[in-house]
This record gives C-alpha cells, structure tokens and sequence, in this order.
C-alpha cells in the first residue's frame, strides 16, 4: 500500500468567519466514507440473518419479511440518482452528513420499533439515508484525492471495506441475536452511524456546489411509485394470488406510472436518469445484467436465510456461520478480476464469473428439507465467487461506454438498476416461496429462475464483447 495514502496534510479551514491553519489528514476522511458505505452494506445482510426472529416476535408472514427488506431497497434504489444530483448542488458535505444523521436515527428508531408497520416504516428510513450515503461518499473521496493514483487507491479501500462488511453481516448478526436479540442488529449502526458523522464534521472539506443542477421532483416521485407498486404487486401475488384486483391493480399503476416516468424523463431538460445513455448498447446490456444479476444473488439470500432457519432449524448465529463462505468468496474474486480482465478482456470475466455463479444455483435444485450444510458449500461458494468475479468487469465496461465526466451519473444508474434488481429478487422470490405448493417447491423455482437470469447474463456479456469488437473495425 502507498504510504502517501495515509500522508497527513495541512490546509486551510474557514471557521466562525476567520481562517485558522489545521492539520487534515486524508485517511480520516477515507475512513468516515468507508463507515458510510460500509454500515450500508452490512444493513443488506445483517437484516437476512434476523428475519426469523423479527417474524416471531412481530408476525407478519413471510409477505411482511419481504417488506422489511423490500421497503429498505425500493427508496435506496430510487432516491439514489437525485441524492447525487442533492449533492451537486449544495454540497456533498452536508448531504452525506444529513444521510448519515437520517441512517443512524432511523436505526433507532428500527430497534425500539413495536410493531412490523412502524419496522418497515423504520426500514424506509433507512433506506433514504442509504441512498444519500453512497453516491456522496464518492463525491467527497473524489475531493479528497484529487491525484488519480491516490484516489484509485482509496477507492479500493472504501470498497474493499464494504466487502468487508457485506461478508461479516450474517456471523455479527448471528452472535447479537442469540447473545442480545434481534434488536441489537440495529443498534449496532448507532456507534458507526456517530463515529462517522464526528470524522465528517471534523476532517471532511466540502465540495464545490453547482446552482444549475436542479432535481427532478415529478420524476422521483413516479419513479418511486412505479417501483413501490410493482414491488407490492409481487410480494401480495404469493398470499392473495395472482387473480387478486389488489395484485392487478398494483401490476397495472406499476405499468402507468413506469410510463409516465418515461414521458417526464423525455422531456424535462435536467431528467433524474438520462435515457440518451440506452442508446449505447453497452451500457443497456450492462445495466441489464446488474439488475439480473442482483434479482438472482440478494433473493436467494433472502430465501436461503429462511430454509436455514425455518425449513433446517438452524439458530440466527450457525445461519450466519453458514453464509461465510459465499459472502467471504466476494472480495478475494473481486480483487482478482481486474487482473484477469486485464489478460482476456472485461466480457470474458463476466461470462466466466456468471457461468461460475450459475453453475452454483443450479448445483442447489437438489435442496430438500434436511439437506447437509456440507452438500451445499461449495455451491455457496461458487456463488460468492461468481458475484465477485463478474461485478468489476461488469461496472468497468459500463462506465467506459459514457463519457468520463458522466462516469458518476452512469455509475449511480448501474447503482439505481442492481438495487431494483435486489428488491424484485426479494419480491419474487419470497412470494415463491410462500405459494401454496410449499417452500422447498418454491425455493427450487427461485434456484431455476437465478440459474437462468445469470446464463443470460454470460450470453449478453458475449454480446457486448461482440459490440466491442465490431467498434474497435
């Protein structure tokens, strides 16, 4: 690692209307960033691991489990475009520390919740802070290090902290539950959430700030909406059925308002996700297989988390215990695939990472009641590291199809689409899952389903390596 990473600095701060020299130093501000990214990623999986236990001490059915994690994602993924926007326009600073203040709060405020309604309320919350965190995360490390070198480096480290997390949420979320319940696995944001808001407002410079980027209110609204209704069309279709007029009438505003967004994107002249960029194939495709490569992974972590608890009987910390190896795959394949893509080219990782991810699915058709840990693992572990292989490549060849100096909004649509992908894996799958024909039948759909999105997902990466190389003549 560069030791200049770490290299304090010394600049001038502005305070109470005077100037006053003071040492800052960098890897503080690295640090309150990789906080901020990284108790989001845990909140992803350290929530997986105590649904059994909130659905026993609250109710709700699994339709009220898939609430719990679905309401989290459907305001991460679409707010997340128009708090980078926020972020532009009156700072990144003051932004991320409002995300970050809303996060921590509405962690509490999940902990003391009584009841699922005020839960999921709670989880929306967060999910708005959530939103805020990421994309101004960036923003203030792309600052911070305005030398290409020292800001790609600390960028590996934000990410690689996140992995971090990811990887560590289902073992933390375990041992809390069975030591001090499923409470404390909100709690445990509360030290994380002060902590990085103290190294913000003490080591963290604002950005500058640009009045001509207003945000796209009548576009966030719809955006919300759409997803909102079809994410509770697919969840209410597991226990009323698809024939239900709630389950239609939810699918049909879905489809209304998807195109209404549209319209309003088309014509508004500062639009909350610019369509131009679908015109470039690349990035249509990639955008794609992040939203189906999110579907396949984060709902079978969902369903998953229930056949180990409820199906196999096994206590919150053995489940967490038996995610480590797919979660702990991530971040060593993540590390890898720049290398190899260096070697055979972006695409080619991405089939392989998908052929590997999918070749796990499949391996797991098989599951039964009863089914050994053992007989599992590996395909747990392809599936880790299949995910960790194809994500860089994927977001690599995404952000060289835009321009650099839209590298940022292009990054937060890839953001925005792996999001929605995570609350329809969520949605779909657990309604799977709680259909009339059983659990395990259920669970055998959603291991086809993922099978098949990430085979395709390795066929549209060949499409795009074939785009590229049409281009390059």
């Amino acid at each position: 690692m560069d030791a200049s990473l770490w290299r304090p600095r010394t600049v001038s701060a502005k305070r109470h209307g005077g100037s006053l020299k003071r040492t800052d130093s960098d890897w503080l501000t690295l640090a309150a960033m990789s906080l901020g990214y990284g108790v989001v990623q845990l909140d992803v999986t350290i929530v997986n691991t105590a649904l059994n236990s909130i659905g026993g001490a609250l109710g709700g059915g699994i339709s009220g489990l898939q609430w719990i994690v679905s309401t989290y994602t459907i305001t991460f993924a679409a707010l997340i475009l128009t708090a980078g926007t926020l972020g532009d326009r009156v700072g990144a600073k003051k932004v991320f520390t409002a995300g970050f203040a809303i996060f921590t709060a509405a962690s509490l405020a999940c902990a003391l919740a009584p009841s699922m309604p005020i839960l999921i309320a709670g989880r929306a919350l967060q999910g708005v802070g959530a939103a805020v965190l990421v994309p101004n995360s960036l923003a203030l490390l792309n600052h911070a290090y305005p030398d290409e070198r020292r800001r790609g480096r600390a960028v590996s480290i934000w990410a690689a902290g996140a992995s971090l997390a990811l990887t560590a949420g289902p073992l933390v979320g375990g041992a809390l539950i069975t030591l001090v319940g499923w409470r404390s696995i909100f709690l445990v944001n509360l030290p994380i959430g002060l902590a990085g808001l103290w190294l913000t407002a003490r080591y963290t410079d604002e950005t500058a700030t640009s009045a001509d980027r207003a945000p796209d209110l009548a576009g966030q609204l719809l955006a919300i909406g759409a997803l909102g209704c079809l994410a509770g069309a697919i969840i209410e279709g597991g226990a009323l059925g698809g024939g239900s007029p709630w389950v239609l009438g939810g699918l049909a505003a879905a489809v209304i308002l998807t195109a209404l967004f549209l319209f309003e994107e088309r014509r508004v002249p500062q639009p909350m996700l610019p369509l131009a960029f679908f015109s470039r194939r690349s990035f249509s495709l990639m955008s794609l297989a992040g939203l189906w490569v999110n579907v396949a992974f984060y709902g079978l972590i969902f369903v998953l988390s229930l056949y180990f608890q409820q199906i196999n009987d096994l206590s919150p910390f053995a489940t967490g215990l038996a995610f480590v190896p797919m979660m702990a795959a991530v971040l060593p394949a993540n590390l890898l695939a720049p290398h190899v893509s260096e070697r055979i080219g972006a695409p080619a990782v991405i089939t392989i990472g998908a052929c590997i991810a999918a070749a796990g699915c499949a391996g797991l058709l098989f599951i039964a009641r009863g089914t050994s840990y053992p007989a599992m693992c590996a395909q747990l572990l392809a599936m880790g590291a299949g995910l960790g292989l194809l994500v860089p490549p994927l977001t690599s060849t995404l952000l060289g199809s835009v321009e650099k100096s839209r590298s940022g909004l292009a990054a937060a649509v890839l953001n925005s689409a792996r999001q929605t992908g995570s609350v329809l894996g969520v949605a779909l799958f657990g309604s799977l899952a709680s259909h009339a024909q059983g659990f395990i039948a259920g669970a055998r759909a959603a291991l086809g389903i993922s099978t098949a999105l990430l085979l395709a997902t390795a066929l549209i990466s060949l499409a795009a390596r074939g785009q590229a190389n049409v281009s390059d003549h």
